[in-house]
């Protein structure tokens, strides 16, 4: 199956209301689609979350450096070519922005390859994809002009209960540690002992006294209740840190979102640097780099639980025996709001806190034009 083009595209979706997390500003967030065409006619799409700026220099690094290796080689390489094109362009970063172009791109690939076989991704991986995976209600975001975090707080949590999902994900980091607390104290409020809640610092502490001090006040306001896990608590280049949160805090540590490649994840699990990995297949290196993650994680009885994108990673939970949870935005909240650019039809379903995988062949998507067009009309 011989590819014969490989094309990019940025799109943009504004936020109605703009939001925020420990470390920055959202008011849009713009995604990088890859279509893969092949030989026998079939075509491969593939996306990432390029981020709130640079997503053309994402289409520009497709453009230039992957893409010319590609073209004319065999798809089904997907091993080969990922190692091809990583050797290749060393010196234009083995991390990064080319990784996370390289992710797309890997996905339209294994997108193709299921395709061609006429098999959803999960079944293709020797997976079931009639498994409903289990997911928690991600959120609790901080909001523009929000006067009252600690009633949203509540609010969103009631919201994801009433679709059926037990298990939550809230910010912290972004107000003073008390403030953060409150919005705990609030959540748990709410889910009793009907579920659990984890929480997100993205990077927020500068140094491991700090973000001790904040999990053991995070930990005090959760009373009775045990926190799911701490996440993201430290810089992602904090190995060492985070291995000694690992050592002294009683709440499971979670990272790895931001890593790239087996190699930064070898870190992780020879460090003994998290409790929980949060791969993201659109940041790692695809499917090809998140499949030998996760098979190392399994060889060390660590389980995966991974960040955002649960459309493909749904697929990659039903054909492995180590992943604990997808993380799942409802489209209403209008934060993680990718499949806007998706078909109706297509949209990931979920049920009783599962997604629900379609029998689709591939990683099961099929992008919106119209809506791509109108999104990129609007940002002009």
């Amino acid at each position: 199956m011989k590819i014969i083009s490989v094309s990019a595209r940025n799109v943009g979706i504004p936020l109605a209301v703009p939001t925020r997390i420990a470390t920055r500003e959202i008011r849009s967030r713009y995604y990088l689609l890859i279509s893969v065409h092949t030989e026998s006619g079939v075509e491969g799409v593939g996306y990432t979350y390029s981020g709130t700026t640079g997503g053309e220099t994402l289409v520009k690094a497709v453009e230039d450096i992957i893409a010319p290796l590609l073209v004319g080689q065999n798809a089904h390489d997907t091993s080969g070519l990922w190692a091809r094109v990583y050797q290749e362009a060393l010196l234009a970063g083995r991390r990064g922005l080319l990784i996370r172009a390289l992710s797309a791109v890997d996905i339209a690939l294994w997108d193709a390859k299921a395709k061609e076989a006429k098999l959803p991704l999960a079944t293709y991986l020797g997976g079931d994809s009639a498994r409903h995976i289990p997911a928690y209600a991600s959120g609790g975001y901080y909001l523009a002009g929000d006067q009252n975090p600690v009633a949203s707080v509540t609010r969103e949590i009631e919201l994801n209960m009433k679709h059926a999902f037990t298990d939550h994900k809230i910010k912290v980091g972004g107000m003073s540690v008390q403030q953060d607390a409150a919005r705990i104290a609030a959540a748990f409020a709410v889910i009793g002992d009907s579920g659990r809640l984890s929480i997100d610092a993205n990077n927020a502490y500068r140094t491991v006294p700090e973000a001790l001090a904040a999990i053991r006040t995070f930990e005090h306001a959760a009373g009775d209740h045990q926190i799911w896990w701490y996440e993201e608590a430290l810089s992602p280049d904090a190995f060492a840190g985070h291995a000694d949160l690992v050592r002294r805090v009683d709440t499971p540590i979670a990272t790895g979102e931001i890593h790239q490649t087996r190699w930064d994840f070898r870190q992780i699990i020879e460090q003994r640097a998290a409790d929980i990995l949060q791969v993201d297949v659109g940041v790692v290196g695809g499917i090809t780099e998140y499949l030998k993650v996760a098979h190392a994680a399994e060889a060390f009885d660590l389980p995966v639980a991974p960040h955002w994108h649960a459309n493909v990673h749904a697929q990659l939970a039903a054909a492995s025996t180590n992943t604990m949870v997808v993380e799942h935005f409802l489209l209403e909240k209008d934060i993680y709001n990718f499949e806007n650019l998706l078909t109706e039809e297509t949209r990931l379903q979920y049920a009783d806190g599962h997604v629900i995988l379609n029998s689709r062949p591939g990683i099961g998507i099929e992008f919106d034009e119209d809506a791509i067009a109108a999104y990129n009309k609007q940002l002009g």
